[in-house]
């Protein structure tokens, strides 16, 4: 036997304290301990990469064409104007829907100023003494017809004025220069303005109102629908009038309606749509000066063949009302497993001129047949690494106002945790994919679309009919306000793409926009709404459980690099892009820096190593830079847009579609002396130069 050790008890109390430890330390101890084992586990207990390609075939098996056709066919029964009773259908349609599939669904209400027509009449009184009274409605053979709301301008003041005619083409400062070479003076009369050429209904109005013009009365031309009329808005900016940059909350502060700041966003004379067959009649009464030759219609439609005044004179009267209503908003949460608190967003809105089978509900089915694949995928045991949020806007029509107040009332919780906003307004307008997004997002969008099926050619992806109509490259950049991404990207700094197929349908913002055209001509077997649900919905299962974002910033430093080059040859000898060079040289090294990080970290995952806390830090970086582009300041003169690199210049005529405040500074600087002129583009280069600055400084993720 052998003897005993010695003192064998004692050895191993000498490496611990005297005291024991406070309850608190050993808490703390603990609960880290526990932190890291749980994700230890997760990191361990499944392949990531597998597990998405799994999820994704299967999102993509669950499509179904005859679904989404039916979700549209609801959502289009009634004509659903943001603000009006039958609108509430579409709500909770919306909503039922998402609770049903016993998903996490909530509604959100804010009380915003929305336009509403009561009366407006029109009609032609020639020289020969006769009178026209035009019907200003369009004949529709709807059994709803009496429901659809009267053509008109949102936000129009009302009024009434008896005058001349001019014809102004469509409306822009070379045309009213035209005109005067012509010794034509709109002044007093009443403008006829044809829609086109990048210019918005309200830029029109508010040229011919510092024209001297009393009224606008504006018709779409090109491709329209026989006895179509396009109704909008003129309001200028984005979202509630009356609480411009906060939300509209009940209870909450409101502008009054005769506040400066309010006023200024409306126009100060009245204007109407037209259609094509009413405005014609107009234009071939016209006498005076011949029309330049570069007006005259190529496609043959109109018979305008002189401009004005008069001799013909129309009696023009509206009547509208702007009121206080609830809008709503209808979410639909699903929960991340990992990272509950970042977010990817998913938007379309719900409200409709007329029966909005186009615009916006081939989005708004597209949305529901996304979240009745997520459920299903949930079913089968899946949850999201990140949290993804189904949303459904309001009142878009009116100036993006739902999506507007809840990115202003949710801005600081935005602008820490959102991922990315992918957006769909109008889904299916015809044949043809297109897409705009954020320069990070490029090459996420094309690999996506290269897993979806083409809904046209057999056998072939979205991806291949794409890239042979070379419009792969052509990946449209964000800095119109054309739909609810505007607020997300251009206020907030969130990474935004915006998907449809074709453009420019005929019966836009018409009450033939109904479910039978859109089944009859746009998409008859519904396999392009298909097609945009199934790359949307696979744009956010990478967002949202890739384990590194899959960002690219040395594509978006690539397409600075474009932008100063355009930028380059619009710019005075004395302008230095100096600052933009190297801004764009410090984000170029900052994303070869991540890149090879991502790398590094790829590795160390496919080993099995941990690495969460490295992947979280890395993923706030990529989240995180595009929110550098922003300025506090915002935009001269509109303040609340605050993005530098995409974003709205101020004049339609601007050669340059980002660097909105540097395209400002050019197209504003044409009456400042040759130094000021300089000096102001110059300030403005400074700025954009400082943002790219901070973005990459973001995305190094140091301090100085």
């Amino acid at each position: 036997m052998s003897p005993p050790l010695t003192k064998p008890a004692t050895t191993s109390l000498i490496f611990f304290p005297s005291k024991p430890p406070p309850p608190l330390c050993t808490f703390l101890l603990l609960t880290a301990l526990c932190f890291i084992g749980f994700f230890y586990t997760i990191h361990h207990s499944q392949n990531p990469k597998t597990t998405l390609q799994q999820t994704a075939t299967l999102f993509l098996s669950y499509s179904s064409n005859s679904t989404i056709s039916s979700y549209l066919h609801s959502l289009t029964l009634h004509p659903h104007l943001a603000g009006t009773k039958p609108s509430l259908d579409t709500v909770n349609y919306v909503f039922s829907h998402f609770k049903n599939l016993k998903l996490e669904t909530h509604k959100k209400e804010y009380q915003v100023l929305l336009s509403y027509p009561i009366k407006s009449s029109l009609s032609a009184h020639f020289s020969n003494g006769s009178v026209v009274d035009f019907n200003m409605n369009e004949f529709v053979d709807l059994a709803e017809s009496g429901k659809i709301v009267s053509p008109y301008h949102a936000y129009s003041p009302s009024g009434t004025v008896y005058a001349k005619v001019v014809f102004v083409n469509y409306g822009r400062e070379v045309d009213y220069n035209a005109l005067g070479a012509l010794g034509v003076n709109v002044s007093g009369c009443v403008v006829l303005v044809r829609k086109g050429e990048g210019l918005s209904r309200g830029g029109v109005v508010k040229i011919a109102e510092s024209k001297g013009a009393l009224a606008v009365l504006l018709y779409a031309e090109e491709g329209r629908v026989s006895g179509g009329v396009e109704r909008g808005t003129v309001m200028r900016g984005v979202g509630d009038p009356l609480s411009p940059g906060w939300a509209g909350v009940e209870g909450g502060e409101r502008l009054r309606l005769e506040d400066s700041e309010v006023l200024e966003r409306f126009p100060k004379i009245p204007s109407l749509p037209l259609s094509f067959g009413n405005a014609d009649v107009i234009l071939g009464s016209l006498g005076g000066r011949t029309v330049p030759p570069e007006w005259r219609d190529s496609g043959g439609r109109s018979r305008v063949l002189r401009v004005g005044p008069g001799p013909a004179k129309v009696n023009f009267t509206y009547q509208g009302e702007k009121k206080l209503v609830t809008i709503h908003n209808v979410f639909s949460v699903i929960r991340g497993s990992e990272e509950p608190d970042r977010y990817v967003i998913l938007g379309n809105h719900r409200d409709a001129w007329t029966y909005g089978a186009v615009d916006p509900n081939s989005g708004t089915a597209a949305l529901l047949d996304i979240a009745r694949r997520y459920a299903r995928l949930m079913q089968k045991g899946w949850n999201p690494r990140r949290t993804i949020i189904l949303g459904s806007w309001d009142a878009e029509e009116f100036g993006m106002v739902g999506s507007t107040e809840w990115v202003e009332q949710n801005l600081v919780n935005l602008g820490a945790k959102a991922v990315a906003y992918l957006n769909v307004d109008c889904a299916v307008q015809g044949p043809g994919f297109f897409a705009s997004a954020t320069p990070q997002l490029d090459n996420l969008l094309i690999e996506v679309t290269k897993k979806v099926k083409d809904p046209v050619a057999e056998g072939a992806t979205v991806y291949e009919k794409w890239a042979a109509r070379n419009q792969v490259n052509a990946i449209q950049r964000l800095g119109g306000v054309d739909s609810d991404f505007a607020p997300f990207l251009q206020h907030a700094g969130v990474p935004s793409i915006d998907i449809y197929y074709g453009r420019d349908f005929p019966v836009y913002h018409t009450a033939f926009d109904s479910y039978g055209w859109m089944k009859k001509y746009a998409d008859p077997l519904f396999h392009r709404h298909v097609a945009v649900a199934g790359i949307w919905g696979l744009l956010a299962l990478h967002l949202a459980d890739e384990s590194i974002l899959p960002f690219d910033y040395i594509s978006y430093a690539e397409q600075l690099q474009g932008h100063t080059g355009v930028l380059g040859k619009l710019l005075d000898r004395n302008v230095s892009l100096h600052p933009l060079v190297t801004s764009i040289q410090e984000l170029a090294s900052a994303a070869k820096e991540v890149e090879y990080e991502v790398k590094q970290l790829r590795e160390q995952e496919r080993r099995g190593d941990f690495i969460d806390l490295k992947l979280r830090a890395l993923n706030d970086r990529l989240m995180l830079a595009e929110r550098g582009f922003l300025d506090v300041e915002g935009l001269q003169g509109r303040q609340w847009f605050k993005h530098l690199i995409y974003g709205p210049p101020s004049s339609y005529e601007s050669k340059l579609d980002f660097f909105p405040g540097i395209a400002n500074a050019l197209s504003q600087s044409t009456t400042k002396s040759q130094q000021n002129r300089q000096a102001a583009v110059q300030h403005e280069i400074w700025r954009v130069g400082r943002a790219i600055g901070r973005a990459a400084s973001a995305l190094k993720g140091n301090l100085t």
